[in-house]
C-alpha cells in the first residue's frame, strides 16, 4: 500500500519502539531523533502500529487513533463457549424483516473481519427485505424447475428434486434474508477469507437473537440463474464464495447437543 502516511505526534511519543517491533513488513525504524518513521512504505494496512501505541501517538492512513475502539475484552469465556455449544442451524424463520438497527450492526461488523495478508476486498450482497427475497426465490425456482426436468438424480437429491417441483422451498428455507459473500479472484487466501467472514457474521448474529444457516444448496444453485446473479450485483472481479441465510428464528431450542468428538493430535 502506498498511502500509509505514517504520522507521529512527538508530544505524545515516548520512543518505546513498540510500533517498530510489531510491524510485520519491517517498515518502521527510529529516525536520528529516535522517533518512528516509515522506511519503504511496504505496509499492507494492518494498522497494528497505531493499535499498539500506548500513548496514541501513531496515525496511519489519515486515521485518528482517538477514534479507535477501546479494548474491553469483557466477554465472559464461559458464556461464549455456551454460545458455541448451543448454536444450531436454523431452517424455520418468522416471516418478518430484521429491524434496521440490527441490520446496521450486522453490516457494520463485517468491516472488522480479518482476511489473509489483509487483502480487504470481500464483497457482500445482503438481501435486507423479505419481499426482495421472495422475488429472488421466484426467479431461482423458475429456473430450477426448468433445469430439473432434464437432470436425473437419485437418493436424497431425488427427494429434493420432487419437493422443489411440488413448490417447497428446499433451498432458501423461507428465510427472510440472505448474505452472499464473494471474493476477489486475485485474493491470496480466496478460499478461506469468505468462510472466516461468515463465521464472524454467524456468531454475532446469534448474539442479536437471529438464526442462521450455512446454505450449500444456495451456493450451488444461485449461479445457475443469471437474473439472480445480476440482482446480487457481484463485481466482475469477484467469484461467489458462499451463502448464509438468516432471520428471526421460528423455533426455540431448549438445550444444546452432545457431539461426536473430533480427533485431536496433542503435541506436547
Amino acid at each position: 500500500m502506498n498511502n500509509l502516511n505514517l504520522k507521529v505526534d512527538k508530544s505524545k511519543c515516548i520512543k518505546c519502539g513498540k510500533c517498530i517491533d510489531i510491524c510485520t513488513n519491517l517498515n518502521i525504524e527510529f529516525d536520528t531523533d529516535k522517533y518512528p518513521r516509515s522506511i519503504n512504505n511496504s505496509c499492507f494496512g494492518c494498522q497494528h502500529c497505531m493499535a499498539v501505541c500506548p500513548t496514541g501517538a501513531i496515525s496511519v492512513f489519515d486515521k485518528n487513533p482517538d477514534n479507535c475502539a477501546e479494548i474491553k475484552h469483557s466477554v465472559n469465556s464461559d458464556d461464549f463457549m455456551n454460545l458455541v455449544e448451543t448454536r444450531r442451524s436454523c431452517r424455520h424463520y418468522k416471516q418478518e424483516n430484521v429491524n434496521n438497527e440490527i441490520m446496521y450492526k450486522l453490516k457494520n461488523m463485517l468491516n472488522w473481519v480479518p482476511t489473509g495478508c489483509n487483502f480487504k476486498d470481500l464483497h457482500f450482497s445482503i438481501v435486507e427485505n423479505k419481499d426482495r427475497m421472495q422475488e429472488i426465490r421466484e426467479k431461482l425456482y423458475k429456473k430450477l424447475r426448468f433445469l430439473l426436468r432434464f437432470i436425473p438424480v437419485n437418493g436424497r437429491l431425488k427427494t429434493y428434486k420432487n419437493a422443489i417441483l411440488s413448490g417447497e422451498d428446499m433451498i432458501l428455507r423461507n428465510a427472510p434474508h440472505m448474505i452472499v459473500v464473494s471474493t476477489n479472484k486475485k485474493a491470496p487466501c480466496k478460499n478461506i477469507d469468505p468462510i472466516i467472514a461468515l463465521s464472524y457474521f454467524e456468531l454475532y448474529a446469534q448474539t442479536l437473537g437471529l438464526g442462521t444457516l450455512w446454505c450449500g444448496l444456495a451456493y450451488k444453485t444461485l449461479p445457475l440463474c443469471k437474473d439472480v446473479m445480476r440482482d446480487l450485483d457481484i463485481p466482475k472481479t469477484h467469484n461467489i464464495s458462499y451463502v448464509m441465510l438468516f432471520g428471526y428464528p421460528n423455533v426455540t431450542f431448549k438445550r444444546g447437543i452432545q457431539p461426536n468428538y473430533y480427533n485431536i493430535s496433542e503435541l506436547k
